[in-house]
């Protein structure tokens, strides 16, 4: 599959520089300067990965990374001049998967794009089970797809490597060194204990009846987080 990128900035000068090294690593480029571009060009395309940069002509990035959230997990980097801790967690907590601050060497972006993509594509680890099923959720490791109630939940590579690691893990305390060790080897940018906390948030949000009291990923103080829904596995099967 090519891989194609949907560069959303306005600045033009900005914009020939990435374009022309990312072309010439063999990435496909599409620009679009404003919101209503970036929209369009997504209604008609598939890509996959945006590079997103935070303020636009007709609105910032932050508002488009909400939406794209809703219904696909293509990964996200914002590019912004904003270089403020809450600038970066309210990125991350968007949805974005890795944020890079301007003015930044354009082969520390392509080093970071690398990552985000292998993140995006490479399974996560996992034994002879294919499929973990666990309470009202099922797993896909291979296809790297939940479903709660036979409902797709839509993921971030970032979120879905989470869940997997602690469902595979079912009923162990892992402390957050072992979380952040597991996510930081695979290349993952940003990951700290605050913005754990914030993918943890995010990922309740998204698969917890009541967030505030959950039923699947609950933190032992001063540790860490364990998974407590009994797990079982068996092989991969085709999903309706």
């Amino acid at each position: 599959m090519d891989n194609r990128i949907l560069l959303v900035e306005d600045d033009e000068d900005l914009v020939r520089g990435i374009s022309y090294t990312l072309e010439k690593e063999g990435y496909i480029v599409d620009n679009a300067s404003n919101l209503t571009e970036a929209l369009n060009k997504m209604n008609t395309k598939k890509y996959n990965l945006i590079l997103l940069d935070v303020m636009l002509p007709d609105g910032n990035g932050y508002d488009l990374c909400k939406k794209i959230r809703e219904n696909s997990s293509v990964p996200i980097i914002f590019i912004t001049a904003c270089s403020e801790e809450l600038d970066i967690i309210m990125g991350l907590d968007l949805g974005g998967d890795d944020y890079i601050v301007k003015p930044f060497k354009v082969r520390e972006l392509l080093s970071r794009i690398r990552a985000v993509l292998r993140r995006n594509t490479t399974l996560p680890e996992h034994t002879s089970r294919n499929t973990i099923i666990s309470g009202e959720i099922k797993i896909d490791l291979i296809e790297r797809r939940l479903w709660k109630n036979n409902e797709e939940i839509i993921l971030t590579p970032t979120e879905f490597k989470i869940i997997a690691y602690l469902a595979q893990n079912p009923l162990m305390n892992l402390d957050r060194s072992r979380i952040l060790s597991k996510l930081s080897s695979t290349g993952d940018e940003y990951i700290d204990d605050n913005t754990l906390n914030v993918y943890i948030r995010r990922i309740r949000t998204k698969i917890e009846d009541n967030p505030s009291q959950p039923k699947y990923i609950v933190t032992v103080r001063g540790f860490g987080y364990r998974w407590v829904q009994e797990c079982t596995g068996k092989e991969s099967e085709k999903h309706v």
